[in-house]
């Protein structure tokens, strides 16, 4: 078996996390009646399609930090950080939806778990290159 399975695992769960986003723009377009390749709607249809985006956009930055810091400080531990990233994109959709001044707490979240990522991997490659 791999060696990096739980943050394969958890990979995986992210790349689940914005391929349920995707839907919720699909439903969104149909239940709003906002026709491809249009991205003008409704607030809530707006909403949607943001939090789509901005999941796109963190899931750049996210990824390559989960498995950067697999690779320098271990599997598990990275996966348990990597946790914060999806648990907090759903909690930041979820919030979004329902009114955009309430997805804050979703948001610190996922970008904590993002920061403690790269962060980690910066410190671990400057020891690694100073041979601390």
């Amino acid at each position: 078996m791999a060696a990096f399975v739980w943050t394969g695992l958890v990979t995986l769960l992210a790349l689940f996390v914005y391929f349920w986003t995707i839907g919720q723009v699909s439903r969104a377009r149909t239940r709003h009646g906002v026709e491809a390749p249009s991205v003008d709607g409704p607030p809530a249809f707006q909403r949607v399609l943001r939090v789509q985006v901005n999941t796109l956009e963190q899931i750049v930055l996210f990824l390559p930090g989960l498995w950067l810091f697999a690779n320098i400080w271990g599997d598990h531990q990275a996966a348990v950080i990597g946790l914060a990233w999806p648990v907090g994109r759903v909690l930041y959709a979820v919030t979004y939806y329902a009114d955009a001044k309430k997805r804050a707490a979703g948001f610190g979240l996922a970008l904590f778990g993002t920061s403690v990522l790269l962060v980690g991997s910066l410190i671990g490659l400057v020891r690694y290159l100073l041979g601390i």
